[in-house]
C-alpha cells in the first residue's frame, strides 16, 4: 500500500485522538463515584432493612402494649366490681367472704404481673422507637452522601463526554483527510492491537510495541520509497517514518 508521507503522518494525528477518546472512556468508567455510590447503595440496603426490622417490632410491641394495657384494666375493672360487693355488705355467707377476699388478693396480684409486663412491653416499644428513630436518621444521612456523590458524578460526565464529543468531531475532520484505504487499514489494525493501530518509528524502536527493529528490517524500510507504508514486524502496526526514525 502507498500513501503519501504527509497522509501517513497525518494518521499519527488520528491515532493520537484515538488514544484521548479511549482515555477518556477508561476515565468516564474508572470514576471514583462508581464505587462511592455502590458501597454507599449497599450500606443503605443495609439500614433500610435494620429500619423495617425496627419498625416492624415498634409496631409489634404497640399491639403487645395495648393487649397488655387491656388486660390489665380488665382486672382492675373485675377487682373493683369485688370490692363493691365487698363493701356492700351484699355478701353475708362467711366462706362467700372469705372466697371473695381470696380473689380480690388474687386479681391484685394478678394486676400486679399484668402491669409489669406493660412496662416491660413499654421499654422495648421505647427501645424500638429509639432505635428506629436513629436508623432513619442514618438513612438520610447516607442517601445524602448518596445524591452527593451522583451529582458529582454526573458533572464529571457531562465534562468527559463533552470533551469526548469536542476529540471525536475534531478526529472526524483529521481522518477524513486521510485516504480511505490507508484508513481502513489503519481501524482494522487498531481493533486487533489493542487501540494502536499505527505508530511512529523513533530511534529505530516502534513505538506500538517498543521493540528496536532488527537491522535487516531496518536496511528494508530504508531502501523503501516515502509512500510505501511500512508495517512493524514485531507487532504488525503501521509505522510511520519522521525525521527521528534513526534511518
Amino acid at each position: 500500500m502507498n500513501a503519501e508521507p504527509a497522509d501517513q503522518i497525518r494518521l499519527l494525528d488520528v491515532q493520537a485522538l484515538d488514544v484521548r477518546l479511549q482515555q477518556l472512556a477508561h476515565k468516564r468508567r474508572s470514576l471514583p463515584e462508581h464505587a462511592e455510590i455502590e458501597s454507599l447503595t449497599k450500606d443503605l440496603t443495609q439500614l433500610r432493612d435494620l429500619l423495617v426490622a425496627a419498625q416492624t417490632e415498634e409496631s409489634d410491641t404497640a399491639r403487645e402494649q395495648t393487649k397488655a394495657e387491656q388486660d390489665v384494666d380488665q382486672v382492675r375493672q373485675r377487682a373493683a366490681r369485688d370490692q363493691q360487693r365487698l363493701d356492700s355488705g351484699a355478701v353475708s355467707s362467711p366462706k362467700d367472704l372469705e372466697n371473695l377476699q381470696k380473689e380480690i388478693v388474687s386479681l391484685a396480684k394478678r394486676q400486679g404481673d399484668l402491669e409489669d409486663i406493660v412496662l416491660e412491653v413499654m421499654e422495648r416499644r421505647e427501645s424500638a422507637q429509639e432505635r428506629a428513630a436513629e436508623l432513619t436518621e442514618r438513612v438520610g444521612a447516607v442517601q445524602g452522601k448518596i445524591d452527593d456523590a451522583t451529582a458529582r458524578r454526573v458533572a464529571a460526565f457531562e465534562e468527559i463526554d463533552g470533551e469526548a464529543a469536542t476529540v471525536t468531531k475534531e478526529r472526524e475532520v483529521v481522518s477524513g483527510a486521510v485516504p480511505a484505504e490507508l484508513l481502513k487499514l489503519y481501524d482494522k489494525l487498531r481493533g486487533q492491537q489493542g487501540g494502536i493501530g499505527a505508530a511512529k518509528l523513533y530511534a529505530r524502536t516502534c513505538q506500538g510495541c517498543r521493540q528496536e527493529l532488527a537491522i535487516t528490517e531496518l536496511s528494508e524500510i530504508r531502501k523503501a520509497a516515502s509512500d510505501t507504508v511500512v508495517r512493524c514486524e514485531n507487532c504488525g502496526r503501521i509505522l510511520v517514518r519522521t525525521s527521528e526514525s534513526g534511518l
